[in-house]
């Protein structure tokens, strides 16, 4: 099979690549500049008109992991008309020439965040979309586009939406926990109940792989997890134990850290920091027999590994 990857060169699709290549896939990553990557074909950037056609040649499944992503301090004058240009308007015009090229199976990397945020009871496909913020919507309308694509053309899309994805590399906020903790710094997380459902990158990518190659995937969409919840407080703890470090929880009232976040002006990372979302992933695991290949264990294990080694 021939697999066209965009987003190549990003955490996600350069460990895509590699799965994809140890099964015998022939992978053609996409980049938007030359990163000297094997078979590599550059499209610069993607939006609305990007032309596609010289990197579509010869290929049968697509996956788009490309994408304008979500910041916390958007300096963009309009953020949603810069996110639906590339995520919507770009998704979509990739999708249409996918279509005329002949792509077979067309698989996008959307965002749990289309369903919704805040709310302690797990998410499932069968829930309302409530995208709250520029980048869910520009996600959603994404989705709803490549629905009636799949529709006009018979190509086969398939639609996962992860939730938060860490793993050997991870960027963000994940490495800057990871940071605090390996240095012993003190973390109010003491009191936060929470619940957040993760997904490791050796786990999202094979849940990838598995959805090019199911006959039952098509026009499905599915939501991923690692299948083990944990809370802020839970998540610290594990991070210090596989660094081998002491967590040092304080026990802030969540009160407290609000009114911080309000006078910081920080108030979404700390309503992210104590708010709950679950995700329940049984419907890729019943229908396409999809589990884990790795524990959420042994995820934070290799997480932690590559950060001592690399980073810390």
């Amino acid at each position: 099979m021939s697999v066209l990857v965009t987003g190549a060169s990003g955490f996600v699709g350069g460990a895509l690549c590699e799965v994809l290549s140890h099964v015998d896939h022939d992978v053609i990553p996409a980049v938007r500049c030359s990163r000297t990557i094997h078979n590599e074909r550059v499209v610069g950037q993607i939006g609305p008109d990007t032309d596609w056609s010289p990197a579509l040649r010869g290929i049968d499944t697509a996956v788009h992991l490309a994408a304008r992503v979500h910041v916390m301090s958007d300096k963009e004058g309009n953020p949603l008309a810069a996110f639906r240009s590339v995520n919507t308007d770009g998704t979509l015009n990739l999708a249409r020439q996918c279509a005329v090229a002949g792509v077979r199976r067309f698989v996008f990397i959307s965002s749990i965040k289309v369903n919704g945020e805040g709310r302690k009871q797990p998410y499932s496909e069968s829930d309302l979309a409530l995208p709250q913020d520029a980048y869910a919507i520009s996600k959603w309308e994404a989705e709803q586009g490549l629905r009636e694509i799949e529709s006009a053309t018979g190509m086969e899309v398939v639609i996962l939406r992860p939730p938060l994805v860490y793993g050997p590399g991870v960027g963000a906020n994940f490495l800057r926990l990871m940071r605090m903790v390996e240095k012993r710094r003190p973390l109010p997380f003491g009191r936060v109940e929470n619940r957040r459902s993760l997904l490791y990158l050796g786990n999202f990518t094979d849940a990838i792989r598995l959805c090019l190659e199911h006959p039952a995937a098509a026009g499905k969409t599915y939501l991923l997890s690692d299948g083990e919840d944990v809370s802020s407080a839970d998540l610290a703890r594990r991070l210090a134990r596989a660094m081998n470090r002491p967590a040092r929880l304080l026990s802030v009232p969540a009160f407290w850290l609000r009114m911080a976040g309000v006078l910081s002006g920080r108030s979404a990372e700390i309503d992210r920091l104590l708010g709950s979302l679950v995700v329940d992933s049984s419907k890729i695991r019943q229908e396409l027999g999809w589990r884990p290949p790795f524990s959420m264990e042994d995820g934070l294990g290799q997480t932690v590994a590559y950060f001592l080694q690399h980073i810390g």
